[in-house]
Parts: C-alpha cells; structure tokens; sequence
C-alpha cells in the first residue's frame, strides 16, 4: 500500500480552489489536481506492508498532543520556479505545521521510513506541469491571483491516506483520523 499522513481541506477552500482552477484550466493544458485529492501532506510514508498498518496507526496515535491548527490557504506559485515550472501550487500557511510534521517524520523513521532529507514545506498542489510550453497567459493570470486568499480554518486532526494510483489519476482514501487533543 501507498501512504502519506495529511490534513483534509474543508468543503469550502475546496470550492474555492476550484472555481480559480475553473477559471485558469482553459488557460495551460497541464495535469490538474482532482478537487477530492486536494490535502495537505505531512508526510509521504511511500510502500507500506498491510500486514504493518497497525503498528504504523498506532505510532501515529502516539504523537504529542497539541491543540488544534490555524491554516490559511493563500499564494499562488511555482516549483522549482516560473521559468521551468513542474509543479504549480497553492502556499499553506500554518505556524504549528511543521512541528506536527517533523513529529510525524520523527515516529516513521522508528518504523523504518526513509526521513526527510528537505525542509518540510506545506502547499497544495494543484498541478503537475510535464512539458514546457508557452504559458504566458497563464502565468499573467497566476500573478494577478497570486496574493489572494482561498479560505481559513482549524484542522483538529490529521488522516493517513491511501494513495492508489489509477490511469486517470491517484485515488486517494482516508484509513484512520487522529485527533488533535489538548
């Protein structure tokens, strides 16, 4: 099984990211996110053994308590940069993020996941971009999106997800919330 730990996105930011995606798809023929695997991703965990998933809930149940995290979608961007974009992404900013993801990197590398070796950096990604092409229009239009706000709330948990790859795209399924307690 393919797995990565992350936060689920509210009805609300999600309606809101799609209806910029709706209006910048006609702009660059680029692999765009499915508005349902739309998350914030706190750690890839990659191949997992099914028979190992208990263990692995269990250490992520374990992580430290923490009360609950403000998020704020906003900012609209490139990686590695605009020139010779790959990705184009949605910037999460979240001051209490990167400690939940260091702990969750943290408890994984007891269990054998590779740890990070970059600094954990939280996006959304809305894109993929495979070949180069001209996109000035597009990133015209990412500018003038760029400084403005998706939507706001507090992730009192994260999931684990399953990620199953399918010809049409990934398939994503929650297998077990962990509540944040404090």
């Amino acid at each position: 099984m393919r797995l990565f730990a992350g936060l689920d996105l509210p009805e609300q930011v999600v309606e809101n990211l799609t209806g910029m995606v709706a209006k910048l798809r006609p702009l660059a023929p680029i692999a765009w996110s499915a508005p349902a695997n739309l998350h914030i991703t706190t750690k890839f965990i990659g191949e997992w053994r099914e028979e190992r998933l208990d263990q692995l809930q269990r250490a992520l149940a374990e992580l430290p308590s923490r009360p609950a995290i403000e998020v704020v979608i906003r900012k609209l961007g490139f990686y590695p940069n605009g020139r010779a974009p790959r990705v184009f992404w949605c910037g999460v900013e979240a001051p209490e993020l990167p400690r939940l993801a260091a702990e969750t990197d943290a408890a994984t590398a007891r269990l054998g996941v590779d740890p990070e070796k970059r600094a954990y950096s939280p996006h959304l990604t809305l894109a993929r971009i495979r070949e180069r092409q001209d996109s000035s229009g597009f990133s015209q239009a990412v500018a003038a999106l760029s400084g403005q706000e998706f939507g706001r709330f507090t992730a009192s948990g994260f999931f684990l997800y399953q990620s199953r790859l399918h010809p049409g795209g990934s398939v994503y399924t929650k297998l077990a919330e962990f509540p944040f307690t404090s």
